[in-house]
């Protein structure tokens, strides 16, 4: 990382902070004007941050010289969170062979957005800005791609045969520990298996591990694996052990060549393959295929019937026992990669966030006309309900291609009947309820406060049926092309828990997240049980919730913070339930071009 951009990490509070992933950012730009009639252009593009208002350089690109049209090689590296409105501006400069600062290079235009708005479309083109927002003929592309560590799974599973007996009255009752070594020598636990009462020739359950928790993403990393005799009194006995490598199981299971020499001896109709004396193959053969198989020279492509199998060491007996061989034999049964999609596979693919607004209109908020309420529109400060709507709202939009969100509120009395309901629409237009960007949701919001009545009681489990019925449309497509996200604004605790535990629990199970924000000064300790982080939340009949996908926070823990620390808090955890409800499904994202093919993007 260059000095330049560590100062702006700093400054812009990037360096303590986990982040999601880092998103490589590659740039080009088209119709640069001529400088002059006698020369080209020399480009070089500026990427900057804005943080609380200022701009911050980070990086910049090589300078190209004489191009109209530069491809740059130079690729930004920016850390990238879902939670945050991070605001990107991309200046274009024009730098003399003379000199390579800025200041006496020529401005040739900017573009700014946001990150979410680049990896949502993964490719985003726009025209570039001059001096006074005017947009000339050169345009920039910004292409987006994940830097991702990785989030793959591994299924394995372990058998053992003729290991040592370790008990006097019964046979040895096995269990197997693997541990990853570390740089520094040191292992780390990845995994125990059950143990398996008196057999020698023990067959453990599979099981799943990521492969960063196995071998740290390094398939060469040394894996040291131990099998011991259970005993009740936890002094268990060593029956031996032996090192391997996650590249040795793949490359074994696979059938993939390796490149190691072998011996080999023929035994009843088996042909035993020694690649390297720490483990072996075992591979049945007819007759005819025992000395083809010699020929091939360790090639097991076109075998059948391939295992791997390690000799269990005792080194004590090993150094005492003239004849000793091993303590038994352990086989890989099993060697299976899971993949496991990120977040931005998914939204680089194509899949949307449809974020839906619901707003609490209950007599317990206040006339709307008194100062007092937390209805109460006051010219030059907006209200609490306002300050988490655009918090979070201003987020979600950049994920959703069309900028059209639906509205609702509820616990009012509406026209023209004056009837209660706790799902209409904010706009009054029931077959449409979208509003236009988050700026025709807070219109709509103010224009409908005058023309209801405010009432009760606080139900809110038929918006999440609500929009729960257009979830459900979305997964039996079984794409990942739409997840939900219901943001409920709300002052009191909800009337009707029953219903809502039930609506929840049913919600679980599609590509939706809700999040309440509780505003004003009520009692909100009821509404924790609805977030599933202390326990686990269950329907009246008591069928728990298939995944977590409840957020709950109150407004006045974030009352003297920034707006942006509410919508990090309450959407920290949305990356996440996306993955979750996907990967569950088996759903694997679009490919790009498919998706490109299927929708087109908004300017």
């Amino acid at each position: 990382m260059s000095d330049i951009y560590e100062s702006a990490a700093t400054t812009l509070g990037l360096v303590n902070s986990p982040c999601l992933t880092k998103v490589e950012l590659r740039v080009a730009c088209k119709g640069i004007s001529d400088r002059d009639a006698l020369s080209k252009p020399d480009p070089c593009v500026v990427l900057k941050m804005q943080s609380h208002g200022q701009w911050f350089e980070v990086d910049r690109t090589e300078v190209i010289r004489s191009s109209i049209s530069p491809v740059f090689s130079k690729v930004f590296t920016v850390d990238y969170y879902f939670e945050e409105v991070q605001r990107l501006r991309f200046e274009l400069h024009d730098i003399s062979s003379n000199h390579n600062g800025l200041k006496e290079a020529d401005f040739l235009g900017s573009m700014e957005c946001t990150l979410g708005q680049i990896v949502s479309q993964r490719k985003l083109s726009k025209s570039l800005l001059k001096q006074g927002n005017t947009s000339g003929k050169s345009s920039i592309t910004v292409t987006a791609e994940e830097l991702s560590g990785n989030h793959d799974y591994v299924e394995l599973a372990f058998s053992a045969k003729k290991l040592d007996d370790k008990d006097f009255f019964s046979k040895s009752d096995p269990f197997l520990e693997i541990f990853r070594v570390n740089d520094d020598g040191t292992g780390s636990l990845v995994h125990r298996t059950e143990t398996i009462m008196n057999n020698l020739n023990p067959v453990w359950k599979s099981f799943k591990v990521s492969l960063n928790t196995l071998c740290s993403g390094d398939q060469e990393r040394e894996l040291k694996c131990t099998v011991w005799d259970w005993d009740s009194n936890g002094k268990h006995d060593f029956i031996g052990e032996f090192s391997t490598t996650f590249k040795e199981m793949k490359a074994a299971m696979e059938g993939k060549q390796l490149e190691y020499s072998y011996t080999a001896d023929f035994a009843g109709g088996r042909l035993i393959v020694h690649p390297i004396a720490s483990y072996t193959f075992a591979i049945k053969f007819p007759p005819i295929a025992q000395r083809q198989a010699v020929r091939r020279n360790g090639d097991f492509k076109s075998l059948p019937g391939v295992s791997i199998q390690w000799e269990c060491i005792n080194p004590k007996y090993q150094v005492k026992k003239k004849n000793y061989r091993n303590s038994g034999v352990v086989m890989l049964t099993q060697c299976k990669i899971i993949k496991m999609h990120s977040f931005l596979d998914y939204i680089m693919g194509g899949c949307q966030i449809q974020f839906t607004v619901a707003i609490d209109f209950t007599a317990s908020n206040g006339d709307p006309r008194n100062s007092c309420s937390l209805h109460y529109i006051h010219p030059y400060q907006p209200n609490e309900y306002l300050k988490a709507l655009v918090a979070v709202g201003e987020i979600c939009q950049d994920y959703d291609s069309d900028k059209m969100f639906p509205a609702f509120g509820f616990g009012a009395q509406i026209p023209p009947d004056f009837k209660v309901s706790h799902d209409f629409a904010v706009n009054f237009d029931e077959d449409n309820p979208e509003c236009a960007g988050i700026q025709g949701v807070v219109e709509a919001y103010q224009n409908c406060l005058p023309k209801i009545q405010l009432y009760g009681p606080t139900n809110i489990a038929p918006i999440i049926q609500k929009v729960a019925n257009s979830a459900s449309e979305e997964m039996h497509t079984k794409e990942a092309m739409e997840y939900f996200i219901l943001l409920i604004l709300t002052d009191g605790v909800i009337t009707d828990m029953a219903d809502t535990r039930e609506a929840i629990v049913h919600a679980s199970h599609l590509p939706m997240s809700v999040i309440i924000v509780g505003v004003g000064n009520a009692d909100f300790s009821d509404m924790q049980m609805l977030d599933g982080d202390d326990g686990i939340l269950r329907s009246p009949k008591g069928e728990p919730v298939l995944r977590d996908i409840v957020q709950f926070v109150p407004f006045r823990n974030f009352k003297h913070a920034s707006p942006a620390a509410l919508a990090k808090s309450v959407l920290a955890e949305v990356p996440n339930q996306v993955v979750d409800y996907y990967n569950s499904k088996g759903i694997k994202p679009k490919c790009l071009s498919d998706f490109e093919s299927s929708r087109a993007f908004s300017p």
